[in-house]
């Protein structure tokens, strides 16, 4: 009986010791999903609809605004850039400076329309576009967690407007949009360098 009693003693100190081990708990890391990227391939955009072209990707769609609830589109030329892949649109708009619209009207809209998104933003930086008298503009990169990361816009100061936004259609997470986000501002900052007036 005494050896019965030992041995259950042993046991219970034995799962005593066990379950009292401190176990530090180590959190997962979080794990975003993989991103393929495609190959980069450039095509001109160059539509009967505008009155300008630039280079942008072949996995890209254009597709033209028609409008929505039956209301048209100040212009022909509003169209968005759409990638299937990433889920994401550059919406493009153009206006003819004139007829109730200035240019100082226009670039101030611009303005706030980045403005608008300094609730959410940590950082919006402003980098002027020059390449000549015919080719002038502002590109902002919109830092932290706003619902567009990048905006620009494109203007000869005479007769032509052009702006361009990118919006992810997700909830925004700068963290994990960060390498999508990358990938696609390339192919804006080529079409910026590839934009002309037709």
């Amino acid at each position: 009986m005494a050896v019965i009693f030992r041995f259950l003693f042993l046991l219970f100190i034995s799962g005593l010791a066990i379950a009292c081990e401190e176990r530090t708990p180590i959190p997962k890391p979080r794990a975003y999903p993989r991103v393929v990227y495609p190959q980069k391939v450039l095509q001109q955009f160059d539509e009967n609809y505008c009155s300008f072209s630039f280079q942008y990707p072949k996995y890209a769609e254009v597709q033209q605004d028609t409008g929505q609830n039956g209301l048209k589109p100040d212009n022909a030329c509003w169209f968005d850039l759409y990638y299937p892949d990433f889920d994401c649109r550059i919406y493009c708009t153009y206006s003819q400076i004139g007829a109730g619209k200035t240019l100082d009207k226009l670039k101030s809209d611009a303005f706030e329309l980045v403005d608008w998104h300094n609730k959410k933003a940590n950082y919006i930086e402003e980098e002027p576009i020059n390449r000549g008298a015919n080719l002038q503009g502002m590109i902002f990169s919109i830092e932290g967690p706003a619902a567009t990361p990048f905006q620009f816009f494109i203007t000869d100061n005479k007769q032509h407007f052009f702006r361009a936004s990118l919006y992810f259609k997700t909830q925004i997470n700068t963290d994990s949009l960060a390498p999508v986000y990358d990938f696609v501002k390339k192919d804006l900052r080529k079409m910026i360098e590839t934009f002309k007036w037709n």
